[in-house]
């Protein structure tokens, strides 16, 4: 019997992230590849399987109805292969887990913990990545992830692992300048710090002072919580953070301005996709998670 031509790997890989990141940019940053190899490498899997599998506008690419059909039927088949090599690798006395973690999450909630699985399971080892896009990526780069999210995809096994306040977080020679009273005018001539991902917690405080109209004389942006808390250390403006936040930093040259208990629109959550927890390394990391309560 002839062999059945196989598609073109690279390709099929380049399809694949592109759909699960939602972005060929971001596609081609993460595989290493410049926007227009990635392109033809789609181009080459086009022509392999005889469909039109994108439209292509500018710097857009959405799938097609080919395409969509083409993902979901290839998509099951991809992870059972990803599992059937993992269970013939010879690294069998190892257990490796790629996990996705938001740094602020991973300094102050989870490696002050990692000791405690490392003794619970010592074969089992952890890669970790603070990388952009982590719900996009698992269960392609990454196994499972925790993400700060206000739902994460259905599609993904999900657990909650808190309920958040937001927090108006400065340090205490600003708070003092601006004062104990809630004014508009003194808050609008502050600079806030805002993380790039979590715009709907300024909203949501902005709201609990009934000022949603509430325009500052700067907004500086942050794709780091770390890096916020020690701006707002520094007198550089307002972080609008979790409580939670200002409560592990422990720092006690920050402040929580007037107060305020707000619910937050986000939460961490534990990630994967529903099979992955047929692997062992995730399912221990996800009951161990589980049990800490971190």
């Amino acid at each position: 019997m002839p062999s059945r031509r196989l598609p073109p790997l690279r390709a099929l890989e380049a399809f694949m992230r592109t759909v699960r990141l939602g972005s060929a940019r971001a596609a081609a940053e993460e595989i290493g590849l410049s926007p227009s190899a990635l392109s033809r490498r789609i181009s080459n899997l086009e022509e392999f399987v005889g469909k039109k599998l994108f439209t292509r506008a500018r710097q857009s690419m959405q799938l097609t109805d080919e395409g969509q059909a083409f993902y979901e039927a290839v998509n099951p088949h991809l992870e059972s292969l990803a599992r059937a090599v993992e269970s013939q690798s010879d690294n069998i006395s190892l257990l490796r887990l790629r996990l996705g973690v938001l740094p602020l999450f991973g300094s102050q909630r989870l490696f002050p913990r990692l000791g405690e699985l490392r003794k619970r399971h010592p074969l089992l080892h952890i890669d970790i990545d603070t990388g952009p896009h982590l719900e996009d990526r698992v269960g392609d780069t990454l196994d499972a992830a925790i993400i700060l999210s206000r739902g994460p995809d259905t599609g993904l096994h999900a657990v909650r692992l808190d309920h958040n306040l937001v927090h108006a977080i400065c340090s205490k020679e600003l708070a003092a300048a601006i004062g104990t009273k809630v004014d508009q005018e003194a808050l609008e001539k502050q600079t806030f710090l805002i993380h790039n991902e979590l715009p709907a917690s300024f909203e949501a405080w902005k709201k609990a002072l009934g000022m949603e109209d509430m325009d500052p004389s700067a907004i500086d942006h942050y794709d780091s919580g770390q890096l916020m808390l020690e701006a707002a250390a520094q007198g550089l403006g307002v972080a609008i953070m979790h409580d939670d936040h200002l409560r592990r930093a422990a720092d006690s040259r920050l402040t929580d301005l007037y107060g305020l208990e707000v619910e937050s629109p986000y939460s961490y959550w534990f990630v994967c996709k529903p099979t992955a927890l047929e692997l062992r390394p995730v399912r221990l990391f996800h009951d161990w998670l589980v049990r800490a309560g971190l």
